[in-house]
């Protein structure tokens, strides 16, 4: 029997610990409301704090910064960056490498993030190969 399809309220008071490195308010998800095309949840960037490299895999990410600043470096090798305000709507393709930070030493930030895979954690691949070249790229050379 398959369950009853309805509306679904979500009052976000759990947490889940995500690939990336950084702890999720649950909200709409396959998991959570049985969605099927789209995953939503609330991130928190404590100050000082970056997120593994990562991509996720067929499925694009839209965010809305609601608190704060954060930045990001990405591409094929992380090679280019920005930074989100307040209140900046960003767009990630599907399969682009990242590695969002909170820049502030002293401030979290706060983002909306909406994506088409359903699955909280399903697409994300974590990228240990190019942090290990965005480390080398910002150490200097003895």
């Amino acid at each position: 029997m398959e369950p009853t399809r309805s509306c679904r309220l979500i009052r976000s008071s759990r947490t889940y610990h995500g690939k990336q490195g950084f702890d999720y308010a649950e909200a709409i998800s396959k998991e959570s409301v049985d969605s099927q095309g789209i995953c939503m949840h609330l991130l928190t960037i404590p100050p000082g704090k970056r997120a593994k490299a990562h991509l996720h895999e067929q499925h694009e990410t839209a965010i809305y910064m609601l608190k704060g600043k954060s930045a990001m470096w990405y591409g094929e090798k992380l090679d280019q960056h920005m930074e989100v305000e307040e209140g900046d709507f960003l767009y990630i393709p599907a399969g682009m490498p990242h590695m969002p930070y909170n820049p502030s030493e002293s401030e979290p930030c706060t983002a909306l993030l909406a994506r088409t895979d359903p699955n909280e954690q399903e697409s994300v691949r974590l990228l240990p190969e190019l942090e290990t070249i965005w480390q080398k790229q910002r150490t200097p050379a003895d």
